[in-house]
């Protein structure tokens, strides 16, 4: 046979065989790369996934505190004071008038043991010119002439702890107070059912005053809103006289 034509038929052959280890290496790369396709579209997955539950939870969530906070609100009635300012003789102005307030609400709420929100409510809202001149009474016993405010309204509170009772965010019932430009750091509690105390670094809610938080809450309610915390507090309305 003629070298060339075998030199020929060698060097077919060999590329050949070189083709054909191309066709593997192209192969192998297809399938390394279609398996990292396929993890990355099961990472993605497990993500969607993940995020799809997280949202359904989250919006379960926000609608049963959306319908816990609908419902306290038809049950609560809350006090807020707001200061002049954030100085420091306008927060101390504001205390005062919390307790000058606190005081006479005590001396001259009738039988408000047996009273309900409403009745709470229509009380505070007959006396509302009453609590207003406390108020200005005692603003101006401290050499102040800021004008004074009271009114029963619908304030917008944030999430508060208040004792061991957790209310969530949303709008409820208040007696609101304020003193000047009302634009200092405010203070609140609740006074029906009555849920006040002064010092809230060293506050305890009796017993007494949470069988009474029960009466206006159901057991899924009153379970969802107490926390495990537990603070002294003075109690305005239920206490013996």
């Amino acid at each position: 046979m003629d070298r060339t034509k075998i030199k020929d038929q060698f060097g077919q052959f060999g590329r050949r065989r070189e083709y054909g280890a191309d066709d593997d290496r192209t192969t192998s790369r297809q399938m390394k790369k279609s398996r990292r396709m396929c993890a990355a579209a099961a990472v993605l997955f497990a993500f969607a996934a993940a995020f799809a539950l997280t949202t359904a939870v989250y919006r379960m969530d926000a609608k049963a505190q959306s319908d816990l906070q609908r419902r306290l609100s038809e049950e609560v009635l809350r006090f807020h004071v707001l200061a002049n300012s954030d100085s420091r003789e306008d927060q101390a102005l504001k205390l005062k008038v919390r307790d000058k307030v606190l005081e006479f609400l005590e001396a001259n709420m009738a039988d408000e043991q047996h009273m309900t929100e409403d009745e709470t409510v229509m009380w505070i809202r007959e006396h509302i010119d009453e609590i207003e001149d406390v108020s200005r009474r005692c603003v101006a016993e401290e050499n102040y002439d800021y004008p004074v405010t009271a009114a029963v309204t619908t304030c917008w509170f944030p999430d508060k702890t208040y004792g061991d009772v957790t209310f969530p965010a949303g709008n409820y019932e208040a007696l609101r107070i304020e003193i000047g430009s009302a634009k200092g750091h405010n203070w609140w509690c609740v006074l029906y059912p009555s849920l006040c105390f002064r010092d809230a670094a060293n506050a305890v809610v009796p017993n007494e005053g949470k069988e009474k938080l029960k009466h206006v809450l159901t057991e899924e309610e009153y379970s969802e809103i107490t926390a495990g915390t537990e603070f002294k507090i003075s109690w305005y309305f239920w206490k013996k006289k």
